[in-house]
């Protein structure tokens, strides 16, 4: 990305993964950004190759870390942020009842409620400018149910919804909003999810790097999208959800999920 209409971002879940190649490829091009994750050392070294760029250490599974991206967000004595990137997030696999009930609740900490209210502060801090960008990295797990990821699917099946809500409540305003609903990726959250199983599973074909993701992200964002799904097999997996019988879409994802 040589070129970007925006000139300052924010990107949550910075530290690795879709967040990291966001980053690079929005530092390349010249725009000022905030990064934000927990580990603060790994946002450091981002930084050090960028000119303007602030480094925000929070955990946005607390009340006090989403509290700082807000408070950055709203701070008049600073560059305006005109480009918002939720990325934060991550997955819990196997069967819900086996699940920690702590960490089901962080999940959805983060991947629901902190996205929200950043969503919703950076709007109407963008709504008196009259522009601005907001990415909502969601999954194609969003559009089915995903047993054996159960929360993670529900989650991100609520970051599709809201955002196609707020691109048409948006629409005009200046204002676009964009889900980002990536497949098979290959970042840490396999081994964070203990989805790792996955990779012997699905051919190499089936997987996208988090470089080609965070460029077809930003591209649909820059051209108004409500939904990027990138990659033809995630295209085709989409369809498919989108088409078949519910019950029979359940199945399938429950096979492809199915790790031993």
């Amino acid at each position: 990305m040589t070129k970007a209409p925006f000139t300052h971002a924010l990107i949550t879940g910075a530290s690795s993964g879709i967040g990291e190649a966001l980053a690079h490829k929005l530092g390349k091009a010249g725009v000022g950004m905030v990064l934000v994750a927990r580990r603060k050392e790994r946002l450091d070294a981002i930084a050090a190759q960028y000119a303007n760029c602030e480094v925000l250490a929070a955990d946005l599974t607390t009340d006090a870390g989403v509290s700082a991206v807000l408070t950055r967000l709203r701070d008049s004595t600073r560059t305006p942020i005109d480009l918002v990137v939720n990325n934060a997030g991550f997955g819990t696999s196997g069967n819900f009842a086996d699940a920690d009930p702590e960490r089901l609740s962080n999940e959805v900490s983060l991947n629901i409620n902190a996205l929200m209210r950043i969503a919703h502060e950076a709007i109407r801090q963008m709504q008196p400018r009259g522009r601005g960008y907001l990415l909502n990295v969601s999954s194609i797990a969003s559009f089915q149910a995903g047993p054996g990821l159960a929360v993670y699917s529900a989650t991100k099946a609520f970051v599709t919804s809201l955002t196609e809500a707020l691109y048409e409540e948006l629409r005009g305003s200046g204002i676009r909003v964009t889900a980002l609903c990536p497949g098979l990726t290959h970042t840490e959250f396999q081994s964070i999810s203990n989805t790792s199983g996955l990779e012997s599973k699905f051919p190499e074909f089936a997987w996208m790097s988090a470089d080609d993701v965070a460029r077809d992200g930003l591209r649909a964002v820059m051209e108004g999208k409500a939904l990027c799904v990138p990659g033809l097999v995630n295209k085709s997996l989409t369809a498919v959800s989108t088409f078949a019988p519910r019950g029979l879409a359940r199945r399938i994802a429950g096979f492809a999920t199915r790790l031993r």
